[in-house]
């Protein structure tokens, strides 16, 4: 049997399943009151922490206004701090609260990976928050499929997204603040499980207001034309550059953004640039009729989409549902509307 590891502290998990370091901690806070700590007071601070919202933090366990308010008051008293201030960012946690999050979240992860997987996952009746990594590029193209299945299998289940950058990816898994990462990461963190959903290429948009080019994008308009890209760390789009590097060829870049969701707009007030880019999105963008769907004038590779989580969650029955559920979805690809529309034609 595989011995996990606490990320918080870098320390081997015993057979029991709980981390030593946490397991002190714990024995520390029993010696600071006379009364026992409740353990669900930690699954309300490990909510608070997440949602930064004491409604929001409250819906997710399904406990009351009232319920969570009290349970806030007994953490600040236990720990003689106020723990979270309200700000116009929502409850921000202090200095107090961030120094025990280490421990709270290493300590929350290990119960839902070690104890809590040992419990049937029920999609029909599970009332649960699945939170995934993805792009607005994921948003905008996965998202409606995905949320689609979800509905449909699990009726009271829910789900939020999040985009973070490549280096807190390890970290967020491990917590088990984020349950599944979607993407092409070229330097995935080591140690994480990972399974391919599917592989895809780029293609090329171009304005539909652009009176150069036609059906066709010629090299020698693909590196004159002023260009759109945008920069992923980690992702795919550095292997792009490099395929183009390796060809050669030199583009005339005048923006680059972190952003897919801008190119649209952008090109069609702005006819005389192009952009490429993966082509689920070029498929989504061809569709709103503004921009015309080109085959690049050059090979370029196609890069695999994978998902990807942490070992400590890989044998918790909810989280093996929903990679299920992920996978199936991206085997019925293309969905409805999804194919390379030539020249902005059928």
């Amino acid at each position: 049997m595989e011995t996990p590891v606490c990320a918080a502290f870098d320390k081997t998990i015993d057979s029991g399943g709980i981390c030593v370091n946490v397991m002190s901690m714990i024995l520390e806070m029993h010696a600071m009151h006379n009364e026992k700590l409740d353990l669900n007071l930690l699954a309300v601070f490990d909510s608070l922490l997440r949602e930064r919202s004491v409604t929001r933090a409250g819906e997710q366990l399904g406990l009351s206004q009232s319920a969570m308010s009290h349970a806030v008051n007994r953490l600040r008293a236990f720990f003689d701090d106020p723990l979270f201030v309200k700000t116009g960012q929502g409850m921000q946690p202090t200095p107090k609260s961030e120094s025990l999050a280490p421990t709270i979240l290493a300590l929350m992860a290990t119960i839902r990976g070690q104890v809590l997987s040992q419990a049937q996952f029920d999609p029909a009746s599970a009332m649960r928050v699945f939170t995934l990594c993805m792009t607005d590029m994921g948003e905008l193209v996965f998202l409606p499929p995905l949320i689609k299945r979800l509905r449909e299998l699990a009726p009271h289940c829910t789900l939020r997204t999040r985009q973070v950058p490549l280096q807190q990816v390890e970290p967020l898994l491990a917590s088990g603040e984020v349950d599944l990462v979607l993407g092409s990461l070229r330097a995935a963190p080591q140690g994480l499980f990972q399974q391919q959903l599917f592989m895809h290429r780029f293609v090329t948009l171009v304005s539909v207001k652009n009176q150069e080019v036609g059906d066709e994008l010629t090299l020698e308009q693909f590196q004159r034309m002023p260009q759109i890209v945008v920069t992923l760390a980690g992702r795919s789009s550095e292997a792009y550059d490099s395929a183009l590097e390796e060809q050669g060829v030199k583009r005339n870049i005048f923006l680059s953004t972190p952003h897919f969701l801008v190119v649209p707009l952008l090109l069609d007030q702005h006819p005389d640039l192009i952009a490429t880019v993966p082509q689920e999105l070029g498929n989504v963008f061809g569709g709103y009729g503004v921009v015309k769907v080109l085959e690049p004038p050059l090979p370029l590779p196609s890069f695999a989409l994978r998902q990807h989580w942490h070992p400590r969650f890989h044998q918790d029955p909810a989280i093996i549902w929903l990679r299920e559920l992920v996978k199936d979805t991206f085997d019925g690809y293309p969905w409805d509307g999804a194919r390379l529309k030539q020249g902005g034609r059928d």
